[in-house]
Order: C-alpha cells, then sequence, then structure tokens
C-alpha cells in the first residue's frame, strides 16, 4: 500500500495535478482574504449611513465566506481520498476514480475562485455607485432662477452651436444664428405700439402736449411760482435783512411812494419843508439803509413823524427807504438847514448797508 502510494505519488501526471492543486488553493486563500478585507472596509464605511443596505451585503458576506470555507474545507478533505485512490493504476498509472478525483478537486477550487471573484465584483460595483453618488451629491446644481433664466432667454447649450453656425469666422469669432430672447423681441414690440400710440396722440389728434408745448407750459409755470415766492421773500424784508435796492425799479417805485406820501413834508426834491432836509450828510435818526427803514416804519410819533408800516408792505418800504437813502448828496432848489448828526459812509458808492459811522457835528 505504502509503495503504491509513493510510486503514484511520483507520477508526472499526478505531480502536475497536484501543483495545480495547491496553485489553486493558494489564488483561493489569497483571493478569499482580500475578498474579506473588502468586505469589512465596506462595513465600517458604509454601515453607518446605510443600515439597511449593511445588513443585506452583511448577509452576503457572511454567506460567501461559509461558501468559501466549505468548498476549501471539500477541497483540502479531497487529498487524502485522491491518495486512498492511487490503488488501481489505470490512465498514466492512475486509475479512473484517482483521476476524477483529482480533476473534481481542480473543477471545485475554480468554482470557489469564480465565487469569489463574483463577491469580489458586487463590492466593487457598491463602491463605485457610492462614488458617483458622493459626485453628485458635490455637484452644485443650478438654481431655480437661473434655470427660468435659461428657460425665458432659450439659451442653446454649447453642443448645439454647430446646428446654428453661419458658417461665417472673423479672427475667431464665429457667427451664430441665435434667436432674440423672447423678453427682448416682446418688450421691443410693445415699444414700436407705444410709439405709433404716443405719435397719433401727441402729433396727429393733438389729444395731448408735444414735448415743446410742455416746455412752454413749465416754464409759464414755474415763472408763476417764481413771482410768487419773490413776492412771499420780499413781504419778508425787516430791519434785520433791508438792504439797499440799487436797480431803477425799485428807485422808481420807492420814488412814486415818496411823491404821494413824504413830499408833503419834505419837499418833492427832498430838501425839506416842515421835515428834515434828505439830500444832504445830516440826520437826525441815522443814514443807514437800516436806520431809514426804522425810521419809516415805526416812525417818531413824538417828533411828528407817524408808522407806515400799516400803510406799507416790507418791500414798498424798503424801495421807499432806498429812494430816500438816493438823495444824498443831490442838489435840492430850496436846501433846508442841516439838522442831527452827521455821518460819513465807509464806500463813496450809494450801496449802503449798515456800514455808516455815526460823527458827532461840529
Amino acid at each position: 500500500m505504502l509503495l503504491n502510494t509513493v510510486s503514484t505519488i511520483s507520477n508526472p501526471l499526478v505531480q502536475l495535478l497536484v501543483v495545480i492543486i495547491i496553485t489553486l488553493l493558494v489564488a483561493i486563500g489569497v483571493l478569499a482574504y482580500t475578498v474579506m478585507g473588502a468586505a469589512q472596509i465596506y462595513l465600517r464605511k458604509y454601515n453607518t449611513y446605510k443600515k439597511e443596505a449593511g445588513s443585506k451585503v452583511l448577509l452576503l458576506v457572511f454567506a460567501m465566506m461559509l461558501s468559501s470555507g466549505a468548498l476549501s474545507a471539500q477541497t483540502a478533505g479531497a487529498d487524502p481520498s485522491v491518495t486512498a485512490a492511487l490503488v488501481t493504476p489505470n490512465m498514466g498509472g492512475l486509475s479512473d476514480t484517482a483521476l476524477w478525483a483529482l480533476l473534481s478537486v481542480i473543477g471545485l477550487e475554480f468554482l470557489v475562485l469564480l465565487w469569489l471573484l463574483f463577491h469580489l465584483k458586487s463590492l466593487l460595483k457598491f463602491e463605485f455607485e457610492h462614488v458617483d453618488t458622493v459626485k453628485d451629491a458635490h455637484i452644485k446644481k443650478p438654481s431655480r432662477f437661473l434655470i427660468w433664466w435659461d428657460q425665458i432667454n432659450k439659451f442653446r447649450p454649447v453642443h448645439e452651436e454647430a446646428d446654428i453656425d453661419l458658417g461665417h469666422d472673423y479672427d475667431g469669432i464665429r457667427e451664430l444664428d441665435n434667436r432674440l430672447p423672447p423678453w427682448w423681441l416682446y418688450g421691443f414690440y410693445l415699444c414700436i405700439v407705444f410709439a405709433g400710440i404716443y405719435l397719433y396722440r401727441n402729433h396727429v389728434s393733438h389729444a395731448a402736449p408735444s414735448s415743446k408745448e410742455e416746455l412752454t407750459m413749465s416754464l409759464e409755470a414755474a415763472a408763476i411760482e417764481k413771482e410768487a415766492y419773490l413776492k412771499k421773500a420780499a413781504n419778508k424784508v425787516d430791519e434785520n435783512t433791508v438792504t439797499y435796492l440799487s436797480d431803477a425799479s425799485n428807485l422808481e417805485a420807492g420814488k412814486k411812494i415818496f411823491t404821494t406820501t413824504c413830499a408833503a413834508c419834505h419837499a418833492a426834491d427832498g430838501g425839506g419843508m416842515v421835515g428834515p432836509n434828505l439830500t444832504d450828510s445830516y440826520w437826525i435818526h441815522g443814514g443807514s439803509i437800516v436806520d431809514i427803514f426804522k425810521t419809516i416804519k415805526y416812525g417818531w410819533p413824538e417828533k411828528g413823524m407817524k408808522s407806515w408800516q400799516e400803510d406799507y408792505s416790507p418791500v414798498q418800504m424798503a424801495q421807499l427807504s432806498s429812494y430816500v437813502k438816493s438823495l444824498t448828496g443831490t442838489k435840492p432848489a430850496k436846501a433846508k438847514e442841516p439838522q442831527g448828526d452827521l455821518f460819513s459812509d465807509s464806500t463813496n458808492n450809494v450801496d449802503k448797508k449798515d456800514t455808516t459811522t455815526l460823527v458827532s457835528k461840529p
């Protein structure tokens, strides 16, 4: 028995089959180790957020390990039977039983390899699907506004530019037959309709004023507002804001008031009668424009000069004050003797505000 076994093992065919069996066993071991390691990594990586899928994968891995372990055990346990069957030489010194036993072991090992490869492929498929899912999750989706903007503009994607290329190339700039955005096109149509209505209303039927007529009406309204403002502002004149009015219109208005109101006491040329001379540089109550305005406004009842603020507006009193001030230095026909104190203006013109200096009469 022992001699038959030794002689059988020394058979070249047996040795070849044994080498194949051992090689396949080593490959099975390496592949099984790889599959089990990949399965453990998968479970640790995905079990935290895919519990349901993890439980299914766990059952799959355990089934794979049990099936591969059972097949490996059958393969390992088949060697003694093969050795025991090597008794009756037949083919190449081997019996049919021994030959088929060795071939069966090799076939089982191939099945184990295919089984392990199948499960390894399944694990890799899960990994690739997860990677694609993660990539898709990190890809920023366009906002609803951008999607809506693309829809209303009907933008053509880049890969469709060949369909609208007109074949005109200018220094690398291609001419495309792009349609105008609908919002722009409809807005242009609305502008045409509006222009037609405007032309008919303003220039044909004259139901509305033209631009030139609108300008004329605006200027007239502005002139009325300006006049009202000036009247309102002029009536705010008092002894704190009054100034000498040197323009001819204001002096003429002041002269009319002087002729009708003041000439009875001061003479028509200001030379003085009952009242003092207004043409010299001597003044009883001050000769500045402010002093004259205060004298006219409040008067000096104890000296026969009444208050005129109830008779004239502030602007009229300012005009009258300016006219009286303008009489200084004129030559009346019958000048009355000077009265009061001498005033010396700080400037040589008659535009005198409150800048005069009181000088006592010698």
